[in-house]
């Protein structure tokens, strides 16, 4: 479970690059907000919708509020960027997540692993010797409750699937968690029209033994926790 100690629900009135929007308070009152996520997150933040925003008032911080979660036809979709490596660690530690690649129990996590010139989430090894690399990517991207990665291109994103692939020769096992930030889905999957050739890499990860996992969320405005599993399908 993600809490945020002081939220606000105000107006989204209007992004001005990829870290800083400006909404409107109910008093009519403007105020600067960091957008937690460099995302294009054009469907979501639309001038005029209701979101959640986090006060912060830190005497290092350029602006006071940060900007968390969006309301979209009545449901919350939080967009975070930094919350979905909080929430698989605790799901893992609290055995909610899952890995059908893994035979043993986990015995140790590691957040921030080096391997190779890449920095990967997660490392895990089992009781039974296995070690296992898990990249997490969060997910704010949905139409017709089918979620979708990336809302932009992420040439960062595709360097962690191919260096997960290149980590087989290693003897690592691997894995990418989707952590939907909002909860009613149905399935998952990689936006081919925004980025072909990370749906293409993916194929050839599963191809290779990559286990791609994705899990939706209870979203509030002060309040996200891990639901349960959901459908992750390539096309």
């Amino acid at each position: 479970m993600a809490e945020y100690a002081e939220i606000e629900i105000v107006t989204f009135k209007e992004r001005q690059n990829r870290f800083i929007a400006t909404c409107i308070k109910d008093t009519g009152e403007e105020i600067i907000t960091h957008v937690k996520n460099t995302g294009r997150c054009k469907e979501l933040l639309i001038p005029g919708v209701q979101v959640a925003v986090n006060f912060q008032d830190k005497a290092t911080r350029k602006t006071k509020y940060d900007l968390v979660s969006v309301k979209k036809k009545g449901a919350w979709f939080n967009i975070d960027s930094q919350l979905p490596n909080d929430l698989v660690e605790e799901g893992i530690k609290q055995n909610l997540i899952k890995f059908a690649i893994l035979r043993g129990k986990v015995t140790h996590l590691k957040r921030e692993f080096t391997y190779k010139d890449s920095r990967i989430d997660f490392f895990i090894e089992t009781d039974l010797g296995e070690k296992l690399l898990v990249e997490v990517k969060g997910m704010t991207l949905e139409a017709d409750r089918v979620g979708s990665f990336p809302d932009a291109p992420t040439l960062r994103g595709l360097k962690h699937v191919e260096t997960l692939i290149d980590a087989k020769k290693d003897g690592y096992l691997r894995a990418v968690l989707f952590v939907v930030q909002f909860e009613s889905v149905d399935v998952a999957t990689i936006n081919k029209e925004m980025q072909p050739d990370l749906q293409d890499a993916f194929q050839n990860g599963l191809e290779q033994g990559l286990e791609v996992l994705a899990y939706n969320c209870n979203v509030t405005p002060d309040e996200v926790t891990i639901k349960e599993e959901v459908p992750f399908k390539l096309f």
